[in-house]
């Protein structure tokens, strides 16, 4: 009977602990990281394939071929997709795994694309310019030396129709006549009598024939590229992935919920048990191991509670400074919304001066054309980019493109402290120097420090072992603390770095109304706090004096009351081999 109770004690407790395993395996943070590495991905492949309907629709409008090329990236593209395969298995995305194939072949079959057109669109341009040459050439030499000969007008008169209608060609493609541009090519070669003449003849016929060749291959590569839908699928995929790291996130979120409300019914289970046991032992060996393992337990769930308000520390900082950058953000954003609301204003103008501009190349390109239907559209358009001019809408433009960019850099160079404030892996240990790490916590930190004179003393300092993040994390907290001491006017704030001896040595000063003596010994006792209730846990220097520590170093404080406040963190080049940073 006391077998069975055991076996059946055995199977309740290993069934309790497999249930709470299985709870803790479910909150288990996710990897940002890896996600956020593919989101950016995504961006830089929805970039590229934008930027090549860019380049398309410029090689389009362009004629000169000497221009400036618009720069490969297919490479970009290429390296961009292999990375995204390369840790999309880490993610664990549904919405990767099912249209990763089918993205990188869309993205892949545009690029060849894209360089085709490019190549097809050279040799067009290549032809016009190649034909408009010789016909200028053409006509120059039919009509200098013989301008009352009937055959020679008639040779600069076809030279002048050969190169409107290679003109019309290369701007209406296949919805122009080709005919008419073969036609002209044969006027020209029948009239041409030197052997000046003929060998002009000779290069037209040859340019038109490239032309009637490349022409419609660079119209039909415009259409596929034009049809493809890899920036769609981008989105699309885009959209899924931040859908599934919302819901897992969500999952994550219910199940902490289910383990604390389980840790709780364990935490009475155990508490009841307890009591059944004190109340069934009567000797008092049975009482002290009784009362040895409460303490244990008690000691654990110290640990553990330490552990979980460590967490929420880390957890409130994050939530500041989430807070500070999107406040930061919103004014770049200001600049690039507004200058995006005014190009909008200003693209129908231009779109319209356009579609006058091609009318006119039109009715020139025409065979027999109404000399007052000609001078009204040729007046409407010198009208149009008369007004144009006036307004000095390009100019208007180029500043604008240039406060877009503008706002766009300042959000760059944000997200970039953010990023090398993170350092990734929160616990990975590496060279680090530690002047980067006070330059990224500044940049976080900028919104609490507009009104702060910050002076920045960093010397030449050898670089570290530690874990960049974590001491990113210290830097942030004394900054924060330094700015939060300060007077509304005249606050200033001292960093200082410089080696010392085996390691380096970082100050943070600031003119604050410094630390009452009676206080001090116990700033960096953990809860101790002199803020008001529910602004400050009193764990922030209780952290950042144990990472110190951990690290194989130490921090120390002078304060004058009324006058200034200087912490000194002080870390060796390698931590002791005994020691571990946090995790």
């Amino acid at each position: 009977m006391n077998k069975l109770r055991h076996l059946l004690a055995a199977i309740v407790a290993g069934a309790l602990i497999a249930t709470l395993a299985f709870l803790y395996d479910k909150t288990q943070a996710v990897d940002l990281r890896v996600r956020n590495d593919i989101a950016a991905l995504l961006d830089t492949l929805r970039d590229i394939d934008a930027r090549w309907d860019i380049d398309v629709l410029r090689e389009r409008s362009e004629l000169d071929p000497n221009l400036l090329a618009a720069p490969d990236r297919t490479a970009t593209a290429r390296k961009a997709l292999a990375s995204l395969g390369a840790i999309a298995p880490q993610a664990d995305s549904a919405a990767l795994r099912e249209g990763l194939a089918e993205l990188s072949k869309a993205v892949l079959e545009k690029a060849v694309l894209v360089e085709k057109h490019k190549s097809e669109s050279a040799s067009t341009k290549i032809a016009l310019q190649a034909a408009l040459s010789a016909a200028a050439a053409l006509g120059g030499q039919a009509g200098a030396p013989h301008s009352g000969d009937p055959r020679q007008r008639g040779l600069e008169q076809a030279a002048r129709e050969l190169a409107a209608a290679a003109l019309q060609y290369y701007w209406l493609g296949r919805t122009a006549a080709p005919v008419n541009l073969a036609v002209a090519a044969g006027a020209v070669r029948e009239l041409a009598a030197g052997e000046p003449e003929r060998e002009q003849a000779n290069a037209i016929e040859g340019a038109v024939q490239a032309l009637l060749k490349h022409k419609p291959a660079e119209q039909e590569l415009y259409a596929k590229v034009a049809a493809l839908s890899s920036g769609p699928r981008l989105d699309k995929m885009s959209f899924s992935f931040n859908r599934e790291l919302e819901a897992t996130m969500q999952e994550k979120e219910l199940f902490r919920v289910y383990l604390l409300a389980y840790a709780a019914a364990l935490l009475i289970g155990v508490g009841y048990l307890g009591v059944r046991l004190k109340a069934a032992n009567e000797s008092l060996e049975q009482r002290v191991i009784e009362r040895t393992r409460e303490l244990s337990e008690a000691l654990r769930h110290l640990k553990e509670s330490e552990a979980q308000l460590i967490q929420s520390e880390k957890m409130s900082s994050l939530g500041q400074m989430v807070a500070g950058v999107a406040h930061e953000i919103n004014t770049p954003l200001a600049y690039v919304q507004n200058s995006l609301s005014i190009v909008d204003d200003r693209l129908p103008q231009i779109n319209a001066t356009i579609m006058d501009c091609e009318r006119l190349l039109a009715l020139l390109g025409a065979g027999k054309v109404d000399p007052d239907a000609l001078n009204r559209q040729y007046s409407r358009t010198t009208a149009l980019l008369g007004r144009l001019k006036q307004r000095r809408v390009l100019t208007e433009l180029t500043g604008l493109v240039k406060d877009g960019l503008f706002g766009t850099g300042e959000m760059a160079e944000i997200v970039g402290n953010l990023k090398d404030f993170s350092r990734l892996d929160r616990s990975k240990v590496t060279s680090f120097n530690l002047n980067d790490g006070l330059a990224s916590s500044l940049g976080l930190a900028r919104h609490m420090l507009r009104s702060i004179n910050v002076s920045r003393r960093f010397g030449e300092i050898p670089e570290i072992v530690c874990a960049p993040s974590q001491i990113n994390q210290v830097f942030l907290n004394l900054i924060t603390n330094a700015a939060q001491a300060l007077a509304p006017t005249n606050g200033e704030i001292t960093l200082t770095s410089r080696a010392d001896g085996e390691g380096v040595a970082v100050e943070i000063a600031d003119n604050g109304k410094g630390i009452d003596p009676e206080i001090l010994p116990k700033i960096f006792d953990p809860f101790f706090t002199t803020k008001e209730a529910g602004k400050g846990t009193g764990l922030g220097l209780s952290i950042s004096y144990k990472i110190v520590k951990q690290h194989g170093g130490r921090i120390d404080v002078a304060s004058e009351v009324g006058k200034s406040t200087r912490f000194t963190v002080w870390l060796p080049l390698k931590p002791p081999a005994e020691t571990e940073p946090l995790v």
